[in-house]
């Protein structure tokens, strides 16, 4: 059974930094993209980032280049997103979803079959 567990997230002050981490389990096969999602209050789900475990390849939405990193732990198995330099903007419920047999970056909600519980970032002051 896969599963995706989410940790991280919470309160933080503009400018502030916060981690996201996702801890995969259940998958056995070595192809795969981990996306992270945000969905904001009144706003559709968008991607966030997203990382292939065929080469490490990365995507970033333009509103984070620069200042989030995505990131792959083979050992733990786990994902890690880094999210410096946080703005208001930012705030949402943050998923990590799995990409099945993916072997280049998607941004497709539709090839993402599996999706962690969801945490909450808030950059408020």
């Amino acid at each position: 059974q896969v599963q995706l567990v989410e940790s991280g997230g919470g309160l933080v002050q503009p400018g502030g930094s916060l981690g996201l981490s996702c801890a995969l389990s259940g998958f056995t096969s070595e192809y795969y993209a981990i996306g992270y999602f945000r969905q904001a209050p009144g706003k559709e789900r968008e991607v966030v980032a997203c990382i292939v475990s065929v080469d490490d390849s990365t995507y970033y939405t333009d509103s984070v280049k620069g200042r989030f990193t995505i990131s792959r732990d083979d050992a733990s198995n786990t994902v890690h997103l880094r999210m410096n330099s946080l703005r208001p903007e930012d705030t949402a419920v943050y998923y990590c979803a799995l990409a099945p047999y993916i072997v280049v970056v998607t941004t497709s909600v539709a090839d993402y079959e599996y999706w962690g519980q969801g945490t909450q970032v808030t950059v408020s002051s």
